[in-house]
């Protein structure tokens, strides 16, 4: 299941890309950005600003959704699968809408194939995003076989807690991995993430001999590892591994907030900013100093 194609996007990399977007994460980061990725499964998302006081088309159309007086109450569990479906259509005013798209590889691939040529003048490609595209390793394995067949440049945007096997899979045909590493510390990461970083580590030294290129991504959050010496551990791992030589440090922002709102979940992680940009400069520093790593900030 996908749930968003983005076409001409120039950023997550190189030239000019279209990137996909698939469901389903096996992390639960607090501060993620597309919350809506999360669940392998259709989102219902709720914006009661755009809501018409009057209108029940909704409540006609799922066992899940009540409406008393002016409040319209959204149970999501009791909403059918083939409920769902017909949610996509009946709200006029998109006040109510079902985020997920049944994902058919010969449609994806015609989608994708028709900015080719802007890939070609730009040296630009497909990226492969989430949520976790590798927990749908067989999808992204034939299309991203078929783009490199039709000469696509390929890359894939990945937080690696997979099995190895998903991982693997793809491998052949990935060109770029632009892979996360948010901490080194095993107790921490468990807390904030709910995952297991001895499985991401792993898959990266597994990776490293394989990939064509890796680009490390930090997400640098307030709390979390916005400190000299926690950034000074992840740079020391990406240094180590032999096909990445790029790392990127990406401040937090909060620009995703407002989904959890829509989608009824709490917002667990800041409501500011991350504003330290010279904490960057020191890790850039040192990055420079104490490795052949390129680090770049992000904004």
């Amino acid at each position: 299941m996908y749930f968003n194609i983005q076409r001409f996007s120039t950023h997550d990399g190189d030239g000019i890309r279209s990137i996909l977007f698939l469901k389903g994460c096996s992390l639960a980061c607090p501060w993620c950005q597309n919350p809506e990725s999360r669940s392998e499964k259709y989102s219902v998302l709720f914006d009661e600003r755009s809501c018409m006081a009057d209108c029940s088309l909704c409540v006609n159309a799922s066992q899940g959704i009540e409406r008393s007086g002016e409040t319209l109450t959204i149970n999501r569990k009791l909403i059918r699968d083939e409920e769902l479906i017909a949610l996509k259509k009946v709200c006029p005013t998109e006040a109510l809408t079902v985020c997920g798209k049944e994902a058919e590889s010969d449609f994806l691939f015609d989608t994708l194939m028709k900015d080719k040529p802007f890939y070609d003048q730009s040296g630009g490609g497909v990226t492969f995003s989430g949520g976790e595209p590798l927990m749908q390793p067989d999808l992204v394995q034939s299309l991203a076989a078929r783009l490199h067949k039709a000469e696509v440049p390929t890359a894939v945007e990945s937080c690696m807690h997979v099995p190895w096997k998903n991982i693997e899979k793809v491998a052949p045909h990935i060109d770029c991995w632009l892979a996360d590493l948010k901490h080194v510390d095993d107790e921490k990461f468990l807390r904030w993430a709910k995952g297991s970083l001895k499985r991401i580590k792993d898959n990266y030294r597994k990776l490293a001999p394989i990939a064509k290129r890796i680009v490390i991504r930090v997400p640098v959050v307030p709390g979390f590892n916005d400190t000299d010496q926690e950034l000074r551990q992840i740079i020391d791992f990406a240094a180590s591994l032999e096909s990445c030589k790029e790392l990127h440090l990406l401040p937090y922002h909060t620009l995703g907030i407002n989904k959890y709102r829509l989608l009824d979940m709490p917002y667990e992680c800041s409501d500011q900013p991350l504003n330290n940009p010279e904490l960057l400069r020191r890790a850039q520093q040192y990055a420079s100093t104490n490795t052949q790593l390129n680090v770049t900030i992000r904004g």
